[in-house]
């Protein structure tokens, strides 16, 4: 089954103050709460989204694990997401039992190491639901420069 969401959606569920687990009741929502998280600098937040053995694809390096990720760009990740602002300009989720793909087409605007930036990107997350609550397993990000 596809369901098309709006950015509406994954903006009321980013805004909301109520903690991860809560926000994680559909993948949709887990994915908005990680980003959420991201904006806020909140690491135990945005790595309780996360499962243990994530895999995280970007610009064609690869992280096992979340505690690799932690470890390592991690911190770039929340220092850029308070320094720019991203839309979601098309989304789409498709559940099939305890797993779930979200994909997203952003528009990111924001500054870099004090230079403007303008950036269209592609995300590819699949999670999956274990004692009711939806986990990240895998991310692939790609950006481009927006003309």
């Amino acid at each position: 089954m596809i369901r098309k969401t709006t950015a509406g959606l994954f903006l009321a569920a980013a805004m909301t103050g109520a903690s991860a687990g809560a926000l994680a009741a559909s993948p949709t929502e887990a994915l908005a709460a990680f980003h959420d998280a991201l904006v806020a600098g909140d690491k135990a937040r945005a790595t309780s989204l996360l499962a243990t053995d994530i895999a995280i694809y970007e610009a064609g390096h690869v992280e096992r694990s979340r505690e690799e990720y932690a470890g390592h760009h991690l911190g770039g990740d929340m220092e850029f997401a308070k320094n720019s602002t991203r839309k979601v300009l098309e989304q789409n989720e498709r559940v099939d039992g305890n797993t779930a793909v979200v994909w997203q087409e952003t528009e990111t605007t924001g500054t870099l190491r004090g230079k403007a930036i303008h950036m269209l990107g592609t995300e590819t997350a699949v999670l999956q639901k274990k004692d009711g609550a939806w986990s990240i397993v895998h991310v692939h990000w790609s950006s481009r420069k927006a003309k």
